[in-house]
């Protein structure tokens, strides 16, 4: 988003760039994050509305559809093979490992201005979205797009000390709780953690500092599906899964409770208690693990 407006706002546009939950902690140092804005649900005169990396409408956020409700024209650009295409323009791409990487192919491509700034938060959105590379989907293309923003001066070097090594105590705290609390189920295949709103008080967590515990379940050389279940401040359970088996497709998973995404990351929302959720689809994830013996 940030890579996107910034490049527009070069090109002569006027740009508000949303974001329902504000900026998480970690990505505050990216340049142009203190120009984003967290709506409060009043229509915003503009003619113009793009949604990335967002699968579904709802997934923008109550406030920030409201924010967006005069639009004449909304544009979507996405990367989830379960996107329906909700925009009046749309742009879905599911065999692109990230949307970074396909705004970058589009601002090259239709000769808009990229700076250092721009490239540092696509970066950022490729590195994230691609596990550091790691991902299965990421191609020669994506390692291509890095080489050239490091020809242009891109410190990569940089970008992923700020990235991955500046992790504050609460959040070290928390992984301790991961560690301890775990569980496993399908002979050690699948590795799960339930994270209620008590933990959070408890730590004093702040938004972001979630981002990546997954792949430490995701890491253990049994584990085929990693899951978190984390309790909301409405009750709602939110579901992160990710896989590392091509057999085991956790989107369709998902997608038995109302979510989706990708093969190999998908998430869904399911009601409280967190302890009823977690069975729910723990069973569901056991039977499509166990299927594919």
């Amino acid at each position: 988003m940030l890579g996107f407006a910034l490049s527009m706002r070069l090109a002569g546009k006027e740009v508000v760039a949303l974001s329902n939950d504000g900026v998480p902690w970690h990505l505050a140092f990216l340049p142009g994050a203190d120009t984003i804005v967290k709506p409060d649900g009043q229509p915003l005169e503009i003619d113009v509305s793009v949604a990335l990396d967002t699968a579904t409408h709802d997934r923008l956020g109550a406030n920030s559809i409201g924010a967006l409700s005069k639009a004449g024209t909304l544009i979507n650009i996405d990367h989830h093979g379960s996107n329906p295409g909700y925009g009046h323009l749309n742009y879905i791409d599911s065999h692109a490992p990230a949307v970074g990487e396909i705004v970058y192919d589009l601002l090259t491509a239709q000769g808009f201005p990229i700076d250092g700034a721009i490239r540092e938060n696509l970066f950022t959105a490729i590195s994230t979205d691609t596990g550091s590379f790691q991902y299965s989907s990421t191609t020669a293309h994506t390692h291509e797009i890095v080489a050239a923003m490091m020809r242009d001066g891109l410190d990569t070097a940089r970008m992923a000390r700020l990235l991955y090594s500046q992790n504050p105590m609460r959040r070290v705290e928390l992984l301790r709780t991961l560690l301890n609390e775990m569980e496993f189920r399908a002979d050690g295949r699948i590795a799960s953690w339930m994270y209620p709103q008590t933990t959070r008080q408890r730590i004093g967590v702040q938004p972001g500092d979630t981002e990546g515990l997954i792949d430490t379940l995701r890491s253990i050389d049994s584990v085929v599906c990693a899951v978190i279940f984390e309790e909301q401040r409405d009750g709602g359970i939110r579901v992160s899964a990710r896989s590392k088996n091509d057999t085991v497709n956790v989107a369709d998973v998902c997608a038995q409770f109302g979510g989706g995404g990708h093969r190999a990351a998908a998430g869904a929302t399911l009601p409280g208690p967190i302890t009823t959720a977690a069975t729910l689809y723990l069973e569901a994830l056991e039977h499509e693990v166990r299927r594919t013996d």
